[in-house]
């Protein structure tokens, strides 16, 4: 898809807050019709988006609007057009995985929305909520790992796609200004050290990116991981990928001292599985940049604009000790960081 083509109405209308107009979209994609039961559920678990469960009838599915500004305590822009980005994520992920993503039921270009296929908690549960309930499985973060490593391999090979995910005005409003530069501005005596790691990943160019691997965001499903939330999707530095998925395994296990055993394995299989299918450039060089972001993303979890909800203030304070140091060790091994938490 062109990125002249991504038109979106000159001002943003909130469905969740206009039932005609929700209706009237669901009709544009030809997903109902005058006089069909339409029922309306608003769905939890994200801050830049309205996701809905919407029932037509027997059907359900699932329609989601990006939002102009993120439900966070900080303020948060960011353009709403990122919306057909993540359409075109899920088609080109779908392409390669087919079991990875949910399928889209229909784009609707004037409320900046789509619909896709409603996978239920109960044979879809959700990866984050199984792990904070202390249900820690190594073999499936091995599972996310590979295919993780292989749509970036996939798409590695095929740099076409830099031209649709040209979205670097995203990513940055998304991912490396309310991170990156929201703890370089924090914490000045590393602040040079995060701009480096910053403009490493700014002008790193390799593949197709999702932007947001967090287990909030992977479904257990019945044939493996399905990756949703692709608002963030950038043609750039796979590294990040890995960084922000394992950093959430870290942030874990500091929450849950009983598993953090069977989470820090879980850290060295996703790892282990996804460089194993790193085939577009030295598995060593991407590496040391996914292990250089890590340390930052730790410290952006604790004082960036989207903080972890789970750590208490200690467990705070313990990780901001771990990541300030790391940032200033500029690490080059993910090992190294799993150690540093492994001491705790």
């Amino acid at each position: 898809m062109a990125r002249e083509e991504r038109s979106v109405a000159a001002s943003f209308h909130d469905l969740s807050e206009d039932r005609a107009a929700l209706v009237a979209a669901l009709s544009r994609m030809g997903l109902c019709v005058a006089g069909e039961d339409v029922r309306i559920q608003p769905l939890t678990g994200g801050v830049s988006s309205n996701v809905l469960l919407i029932a037509v009838g027997a059907r359900r599915l699932c329609l989601k609007q990006a939002l102009p500004q993120l439900k966070v305590a900080k303020e948060w822009l960011a353009p709403i057009e990122r919306v057909f980005g993540e359409i075109d994520w899920l088609r080109t992920a779908a392409a390669i995985e087919p079991t990875l993503v949910p399928a889209v039921l229909g784009v609707d270009r004037p409320s900046g929305s789509f619909a896709m296929a409603y996978l239920a908690p109960a044979s879809h549960p959700n990866w984050k909520a199984r792990l904070l309930a202390g249900e820690v499985d190594p073999g499936f973060a091995s599972v996310v790992g590979a295919r993780l490593g292989h749509i970036h391999s996939a798409t590695a090979h095929q740099p076409q796609l830099a031209q649709t995910f040209a979205t670097d005005d995203t990513f940055h409003a998304l991912r490396l200004e309310p991170y990156l530069e929201e703890i370089a501005r924090v914490h000045p005596a590393q602040a040079a050290a995060i701009h480096s790691v910053l403009q490493t990943t700014r002008t790193t160019r390799l593949a197709l990116v999702h932007g947001d691997v967090s287990p909030k965001n992977i479904l257990v499903g019945p044939s493996g991981p399905v990756l949703l939330d692709a608002e963030c999707a950038w043609w750039g530095d796979p590294a990040f990928d890995l960084a922000f998925c394992l950093n959430h395994l870290l942030l874990k296990s500091v929450k849950l001292p009983d598993r953090a055993a069977a989470l820090r394995e879980s850290f060295q299989r996703l790892a282990g599985s996804y460089l194993a299918a790193v085939d577009w450039e030295a598995p060593v060089a991407l590496e040391g940049r996914a292990a250089a972001l890590l340390a930052c993303l730790l410290l952006a979890r604790i004082d960036g604009k989207s903080p972890v909800e789970y750590l208490d203030r200690f467990q705070r304070a313990a990780v901001r000790a771990i990541a300030v140091r790391l940032v200033e060790e500029h690490p080059a091994r993910l090992g190294v960081i799993a150690a540093a938490f492994n001491k705790e």
